[in-house]
């Protein structure tokens, strides 16, 4: 497998924050996280300069059945230009049964059904001997770089992604849902990055985030010895950003929407504003327990962390420093990449470490 990390952004001498990242420095440095993806790159047949430029990224909680057991789960609306899927049952009930999807925004219905026919296919009881099943999906709008009217996304690509799904180093930039979007005027999207927070000698969590960057203006990027260098897109968007927060510290749902919120700062770091176009939203999730579906108690018991222990202040400089990374790192790992009618948006330029 190809060394992964040779351009994240810490091999260029940046690095974000203070606390350490895990060993691969992204989401599946939480033990159990699986991420695939389906990339979608060809010309089509229309003599219209037409191009699919486009995909499907998948990110599983665990291994496991998502459905039988449940993990707790929270989502944050940082400016609400998004269409997403189950995030009102998410709230309500603070679990998540279903892998959450990522995709472009005319390809959330063809997402969303075939997570629904993968799920359905592995479940013979969901809509039988009990209830139907909530699935999760994200967008950005890569309508620059991909003929998104011609919504070439198939449910079939959305079950190679979960397919596919590992929880091996995690391929960013311009793979799978991130094909065609831009952020800051260069080749954005899939980015990833993690922080370990140490609570004794013997015992850490750890805080990974993946990010799906497809906003803001070349001016807006808050590192100035970046701006330099490649051709950035001067057409002004408010784009959006998806953000999956993981995190495998014992945290209630109420809690996972604390940590979700600090997101928000590791984004404006980076130089959003959240702009009124802007599609901003946090999907956040512990593995740290495990909810069976089937239960014949009627009351549980679960650990979680204290709130007023300087453990809690600690995870939210994490998810804030993740979320910077990540952003970072989906413009470092990115490549120049041409869709439709020859648009092209070039990979920002990263100066030599000295």
């Amino acid at each position: 497998m190809a060394d992964l990390n040779n351009r994240k952004i810490r091999a260029y001498g940046l690095a974000v924050g203070k606390l350490p990242t895990g060993s691969k420095n992204d989401i599946t440095d939480v033990a159990g996280v699986r991420v695939g993806h389906v990339t979608i790159d060809r010309p089509l047949d229309s003599g219209q300069g037409e191009y699919a430029c486009t995909g499907v990224t998948a990110i599983l909680p665990h291994g496991g059945s998502l459905f039988r057991e449940k993990v707790t789960a929270a989502s944050y609306v940082l400016n609400g230009f998004g269409k997403t899927t189950g995030l009102v049952q998410v709230n309500e009930l603070g679990v998540l049964e279903s892998p959450i999807m990522l995709t472009n925004t005319f390809s959330v219905p063809a997402v969303t059904q075939g997570t629904l026919q993968y799920m359905l296919a592995g479940h013979e009881e969901i809509g039988d001997t009990t209830g139907t099943i909530n699935i999760v999906v994200g967008e950005c709008n890569d309508s620059h770089l991909n003929s998104i009217r011609q919504c070439v996304v198939t449910p079939e690509d959305a079950i190679e992604a979960i397919r596919k799904a590992s929880d091996e180093q995690v391929e960013e930039g311009a793979v799978g849902a991130g094909k065609g979007m831009v952020a800051f005027g260069y080749k954005g999207g899939i980015g990833s990055s993690s922080r370990v927070v140490q609570v004794e000698e013997d015992k850490s969590y750890t805080v990974g985030v993946i990010v799906l960057s497809n906003f803001g203006r070349k001016e807006d990027l808050r590192i100035d010895y970046l701006k330099s260098g490649a051709q950035a897109l001067q057409e002004p968007a408010d784009g959006s950003i998806i953000i999956v927060l993981a995190t495998d510290a014992p945290v209630s749902d109420r809690q996972l929407l604390r940590l979700a919120k600090r997101t928000g700062i590791g984004l404006g770091r980076t130089g959003s504003h959240f702009g009124h176009g802007s599609g901003d939203i946090v999907i956040a999730f512990s593995t740290a327990h495990k909810i069976s579906h089937q239960s014949t108690g009627w009351t549980e018991t679960r650990t979680q962390l204290r709130e007023d222990h300087p453990v809690m202040n600690e995870l939210f400089a994490a998810c804030a420093e993740a979320t910077e990374e990540a952003i970072y790192n989906s413009l470092s790992q990115a490549v120049t990449t041409t869709g439709r009618k020859g648009n092209t948006i070039h990979a920002l330029e990263f100066p030599a470490q000295s």
